[in-house]
């Protein structure tokens, strides 16, 4: 049986804990490896390679570190394939999706290659007689990223390359039901030029995320996960006197008026349910029907939903793999069940799906909710997983209110040929990111992701600009450089210009 180490300080590490935990094939339901699980000790052993690291890497000079993005984009690129079949392998998507997660991520790798200019301060001359200001923004020091199992390779992509592009070393602690990708991406940074101690992976679970958050040499910390789990580490991490960035869960809406394309809604809000098994936080999880838009779209989201192909996740031809794992698998179907029970309409039923010579895997099928209500815990609850409720609303006003009354506040998408609808829409709906004819608005690498209420706990997305400034701090120079033979007087009232 393989078993995934740790990776610190340039080597795989098997760590200081005897605990492992299983990491299994979806498409099989069979194990495939042990992963090792850290705790408190092997947390510390690597914030003190990443410290040592750090002292050098500070130092280090922009050209260098642009040097070893430039080569570790152009790995990604390289060994594309073999990360996507990594991920396809322990996650169940499929490689294609694999590949797209990764283009994404490899987009803020791109972005950090040209951290040198966007990292230039700013100079004031003579604002005083014989005084000029200026600034620039150094690293904080190590940081660390939590990262889900819904995108191995993507979420961390959106962490790591800005913290250590600006002079950061980092801690990386992915899922420990997909972790191989977090190793592979490892040893593309070395073969990058990434001094050892720079970029870390350890594995594990609560203890080995505790001790990260309490650990008084990680300075910042990154965090993409539930709601909960979000606002545990926002308290912990600041209780200790860190930087947090902590994004939570989503509840998706699709808002389709009458005037829209309702093939090219239908299609695209079908792919953002079922693409990845709806294991995205930014899938479309409910599609709000407008007005006599409602019957027309049901119709053509139940053939669309009947003509997705789901298999294994390394089938060419897949459009949608098993879910993650077996509880997984047992929740969405329960979810399908209760929504039965409180009064929504079954259109498609995705329970019970076996697919041929992977009888035993994790796969359910996409399931379309109608006449879901906002009390019905399909609507409610966060499902992750290939379901779609469709919620009708009279009018565009009662769809924004639906939206803004809503908890989450990740990602909407409206689809309309209306110029002055979609104006409407997106200045009144209290969403992070929204898309117009688009369903799943994730925004390129020189934005910020990032949603509003309990789905971005604090105030700091994630990537882009507000990446730059969460993994830096300013400091501010104010000069004076005196003339010899000039006498000047010290005034004991406080300094201004003049």
């Amino acid at each position: 049986m393989k078993t995934i180490p740790h990776w610190i300080n340039g080597n795989p590490t098997p760590g200081s804990a005897a605990d492992t935990q299983p990491v299994f094939n979806p498409a099989t339901g069979t194990e495939q490896a042990q992963v090792v699980l850290a705790d408190a000790t092997d947390v510390d052993t690597a914030v003190q390679a990443a410290t040592a690291a750090f002292e050098t890497w500070s130092e280090s000079s922009l050209t260098q570190r642009t040097q070893v993005m430039f080569a570790f984009r152009q790995l990604l690129v390289d060994h594309e394939e073999e990360l996507a079949r990594i991920i396809s392998a322990e996650h169940g998507k499929t490689v294609d999706d694999a590949r797209g997660e990764i283009t994404r991520g490899r987009e803020v790798v791109e972005f950090a290659c040209g951290l040198g200019d966007v990292l230039k301060g700013n100079f004031s001359d003579q604002v005083s007689r014989g005084i000029d200001v200026h600034n620039f923004r150094q690293p904080l020091g190590v940081v660390a990223g939590i990262t889900p199992f819904n995108f191995p390779a993507m979420v961390p992509l959106w962490m790591h390359p800005i913290a250590i592009a600006t002079g950061n070393t980092f801690i990386l602690k992915p899922s420990e039901r997909d972790p191989s990708a977090a190793n592979f991406v490892a040893e593309l940074y070395q073969q990058a030029g990434l001094p050892d101690g720079v970029f870390n992976v350890i594995h594990g679970g609560k203890p080995a995320v505790d001790a990260i958050l309490t650990h008084p040499h990680i300075q910042a910390v990154s965090f993409v996960g539930s709601t909960p789990i979000a606002k545990y580490v926002h308290e912990t991490a600041t209780a200790h006197g860190k930087r947090v960035q902590a994004l939570g869960g989503a509840k998706n809406h699709a808002v389709v008026l009458p005037d829209a394309d309702l093939e090219f809604a239908a299609n695209h809000i079908t792919a953002g349910a079922y693409g990845s098994a709806g294991e995205r936080c930014m899938a479309v999880s409910v599609a709000v029907a407008v007005g006599d838009a409602a019957d027309r779209l049901v119709d053509i989201l139940k053939r669309k939903a009947r003509e997705v192909k789901v298999g294994p996740g390394d089938k060419p031809g897949t459009e949608m793999g098993p879910l993650v794992t077996k509880a997984a698998q047992e929740r969405i179907e329960n979810a399908v069940t209760t929504a039965a029970t409180q009064g929504a309409t079954v259109v498609v039923d995705g329970r019970g799906l076996k697919i041929d010579g992977h009888e035993e895997g994790f796969f359910t099928g996409p399931s379309l909710l109608d006449h879901v209500t906002t009390d019905m815990d399909a609507y409610q609850e966060e499902l992750f997983g290939p379901v779609l409720a469709i919620v009708r609303t009279d009018t565009l006003d009662e769809a924004i209110h639906l939206i803004n009354t809503n908890p989450y506040g990740n990602g909407t998408a409206l689809f309309t040929a209306s110029g002055e609808a979609a104006r409407r829409f997106q200045r009144k709906v209290n969403v992070g990111m929204i898309g117009v004819n688009v369903p799943v608005p994730v925004p390129m690498s020189y934005y910020s992701f990032g949603g509003w209420k309990d789905s971005l706990i604090g105030d700091s997305p994630i990537h882009g600009p507000e990446g730059i400034r969460f993994y830096t701090r300013p400091k501010v120079i104010t000069t004076r450089w005196p003339q010899p033979t000039h006498q000047h007087t010290a005034g004991f009232n406080f300094p201004t210009s003049s």
